[in-house]
């Protein structure tokens, strides 16, 4: 005989509820809440960006972070200020600080306060960007700043695109779309080949091996001496995988590498790329927003004929991390790689009649409102101080290119863009091994942060501006603190005739 299954009673079960939607209050705070916690943390920023130009760039001693997990996460609750402190103490001050005038590494990213605001407001309102029948709105925003960065790199009206975390999954997008516009299926990797300078970004390797196309073949084309690519080689080495029976599939060409700035010739290898029936990718993250300067449209000349493009956002455009985007020549090409839908999500198919969704050309499904970092400061201070901005990093560059070669420092090629590589060679011993300790010097100095790189062999110190507070004063400091940094290590160059050591410090 079956027992008949005992219901709680519905009086006691809604009493539970209660008590439970009690328990969770806390995660919706009420206006005087809300007050104490932005008045907590707007404090905290006002004072970091106080007194950010009197704290050095990198703290040599990393071991702050290891403190948070002395507050690691538990049932009771903690003070805000408490809070504040430990990110203070164990996130900020450790390492580097990127958004510091003196970030001279790597390509800086940026952080405008503008943007900052609107990911304030991104994550209040929570606006889903994924879907356009979700948030119309806010897909409808990043069509528009898209359809603006096509217009800007010369993209037709039948190109598409997306906003990306950052440069890394853009290209993954790239490379998917570009694998299945080819038709390339498994049986086809080992023979389809894959053509790039040595210098192309690290993230497109990645991306080919995430891609699934990790058997696929590398072709390392050779450069010239401002290590860009060369086209002649390209030709040679396209004629020879054919002859040898392989598949010529992609070509990858630099608007502005990470090593050392170069431009690749973009217009030639469109024409080689167009010829060879060869998908052609441009990755312009570093060097795409200097077309908004009509002095380098000469030398970025070819890149609206890509098949792909990826810019950064948080570089040339000096926005928060976390802002990438890729362009697609052919819609139907990024669209047929990446859509799919879902049965629970069948209410958005006939709402995607109006504009295709986010989420249909990217692997993002739960996409973050990035939009709103790009659309706040670009309308709010318009499109005169970013263009200030860049040519005023292209001006730094080449003051520092000169005034280290008048330092003694051996310098690479006068900078397409904002990057300057340079070493200094001792009268005895190793130039790989001195440089290393020099550039190790300057990071125990701190006060600005510069890397390093390995080109042909040699080690070279880089020197990017391209972060928004970096001016004059920066790069005189960067100098002086070189200088410094070699007498330490018992070479005396010549004086400086800077602000910095005459004295002055600037901002």
């Amino acid at each position: 005989m079956r027992t008949r299954a005992k219901h709680p009673d519905p009086t006691s079960r809604r009493s539970r509820i209660l008590q439970l939607e009690q328990a969770a209050r806390p995660l919706d705070p009420d206006a005087a809440e809300r007050n104490s916690l932005m008045r907590a943390a707007h404090a905290y920023a006002q004072h970091f960006l106080d007194k950010l130009p009197e704290t050095p760039a990198y703290n040599h001693d990393k071991s702050g972070a290891l403190e948070l997990r002395d507050l690691a996460a538990g049932p009771g609750p903690r003070p805000v200020d408490q809070l504040i402190e430990r990110i203070d103490e164990s996130v900020v001050r450790p390492g580097l600080k990127p958004s510091h005038a003196g970030h001279l590494a790597y390509i800086p990213g940026g952080g405008i306060y503008a943007s900052s605001l609107a990911d304030y407001l991104a994550a209040v309102t929570n606006e889903y960007a994924g879907v356009r029948f979700a948030g119309p709105g806010a897909v409808e925003m990043e069509d528009l700043i898209l359809d603006w960065m096509a217009k800007l790199v010369g993209f037709p009206e039948t190109a598409d695109g997306n906003l990306a975390s950052g440069g890394s999954v853009a290209s993954l997008i790239a490379v998917v779309a570009a694998r299945e516009a080819a038709g390339l299926r498994a049986r086809d990797f080992h023979r389809a080949v894959v053509y790039a300078s040595p210098h192309i970004h690290q993230c497109l390797h990645k991306a080919l091996r995430v891609a699934g196309l990790g058997e696929s073949v590398r072709r390392d084309v050779a450069v010239d001496e401002g290590r860009r690519l060369c086209p002649e080689s390209l030709s040679e080495a396209i004629a020879a995988d054919r002859a040898r029976g392989l598949r010529p599939w992609l070509v990858l060409a630099s608007a502005g590498t990470a090593d050392t700035g170069a431009l690749d010739p973009l217009a030639t290898i469109a024409d080689i790329a167009r010829r060879e029936g060869l998908w052609y990718h441009v990755d312009a993250a570093y060097g795409g927003f200097f077309a908004m300067l009509p002095e380098f449209r000469p030398v970025l000349s070819g890149m609206e004929r890509a098949d792909s493009i990826v810019l950064d956002p948080h570089k040339g455009m000096f926005l928060p991390y976390g802002t990438g985007a890729v362009l697609v020549r052919n819609r139907d090409a990024l669209q047929d790689a990446h859509a799919y839908y879902a049965a629970y999500m069948q209410d958005t198919v006939e709402a995607e009649a109006g504009g295709r969704s986010p989420a249909a050309v990217s692997p993002e499904l739960t996409k973050h409102f990035r939009g709103l970092r790009v659309w706040l400061p670009l309308l709010l201070h318009g499109e005169e101080p970013f263009r200030a901005c860049l040519r005023e990093k292209v001006e730094l560059a080449k003051y520092f290119h000169r005034e280290a070669g008048k330092l003694g420092f051996e310098v690479g090629p006068e900078p397409d863009l904002t990057v300057v590589t340079f070493r200094w060679v001792p009268e005895s011993g190793g130039a790989n091994a001195f440089n290393q300790a020099l550039v190790e010097e300057t990071h125990r100095d701190g006060r600005v942060f510069m890397s390093s790189t390995t080109v042909e062999g040699e080690f070279m110190l880089r020197m990017a501006a391209l972060a928004f507070r970096t001016h004059l004063d920066t790069i005189d400091l960067a100098l002086e603190v070189l200088r410094q940094a070699l007498a330490r290590l018992g070479v005396h160059p010549g004086p400086l005739r800077s602000a910095v050591a005459a004295g002055g410090r600037g901002r």
